[in-house]
């Protein structure tokens, strides 16, 4: 049996140009070479293997037996070294890149600081840029490119891809001077009868809401709306109406004054999603976000994370 020879990389590659032309001097062309040069390369890789790879005659070039064999092999081969290399190199721009998101203010308030801790840890060199913004505002970054992806609530829209990571129920913030209860959750009908804090409509969780509204023929009643969702418990705190948030936002330690309830009759919820244009690539370090963002907010995590306690 011949040892095994230290066969030249380009060797192999004019001799898969010739394969695929069936031709040395389409193979020529092809490599910006000369005819002679080509078959000169050919000679010495069939010398250094010991065998006839192509049958020649003067009008047509074929492979043996051995030739098939050698390109199906080249063609694994090289197949293998290429996608190595971009590996490599995306592992490398994973760790000199840069990551901008859109978020919605609830997201980024509460869930979003412990991925971009756990991120950092793991790619230290990526810069992150955060931007929180209403639906309306992460849609249109979005649409402008000016942001990787966003999270936020779903909203169906053609031009995007919803990718929907979580999915919660919408609870009151509600004085307990405006209604007083044992229980932990009150009748949408029985919420709607009192002040309630709003979001500004640019929100989709506004939307959300005043849909419920108009599904279950009820009127809502708000002399209040706010852009940040601390200013809406503020207000509540203060004793200006109820606050409608989702179950995320719900702060750990409530003033003494309010009451968390879950809404019912109807349950009212919301999908989270990491948005993106159809068709939009992202780039290694975004998509590598994007993946733990996925993960780490998931339901399932958030089964298997230490639950927070809502006092009533």
């Amino acid at each position: 049996m011949r040892p095994i020879m230290n066969v030249n990389l380009k060797l192999l590659q004019v001799f898969l140009l010739v394969a695929e032309h069936c031709s040395f001097r389409s193979a020529a062309s092809a490599a910006n070479r000369s005819q002679s040069a080509i078959s000169t390369q050919i000679k010495q890789l069939e010398g250094q293997l010991g065998v006839a790879l192509f049958h020649r005659t003067t009008r047509s070039v074929a492979l043996t037996a051995e030739g098939q064999e050698l390109v199906d092999c080249v063609r694994r081969a090289l197949y293998e070294v290429d996608a190595g290399l971009r590996k490599i190199a995306e592992y490398a721009e994973l760790r000199r890149g840069h990551v901008s998101i859109g978020c919605s203010p609830t997201i980024a308030g509460t869930r979003l600081p412990a991925v971009l801790v756990a991120f950092g840890r793991e790619y230290p060199a990526v810069k992150l840029f955060v931007e929180e913004l209403t639906s309306e505002g992460l849609h249109d970054r979005l649409r402008k490119r000016e942001v990787d992806f966003g999270i936020g609530p779903v909203l169906d829209e053609a031009d995007f891809v919803y990718d929907r990571i979580l999915k919660e129920e919408l609870y009151a913030l509600v004085p307990r001077r405006l209604f007083q209860t044992i229980g932990s959750t009150i009748g949408f009908r029985e919420l709607l009868e009192m002040p309630v804090l709003l979001l500004n409509p640019a929100s989709a969780l506004r939307a959300i809401i005043e849909d419920a509204v108009v599904q279950h023929g009820l009127k809502l009643s708000t002399n209040y709306q706010f852009a940040q969702t601390q200013s809406l418990i503020s207000a509540s705190a203060a004793g200006l109406g109820a606050a409608i948030l989702p179950k995320i936002a719900i702060p750990e330690t409530l003033h003494p004054d309010l009451q968390a309830l879950r809404i019912i009759d109807p349950v009212i919820t919301r999908e989270i999603a990491i948005i993106m244009p159809r068709g939009h690539n992202l780039s290694p370090a975004a998509a590598r976000l994007a993946e733990l963002l996925a993960v780490m907010m998931s339901d399932e995590h958030r089964a298997r994370s230490p639950r927070r306690k809502v006092r009533d």
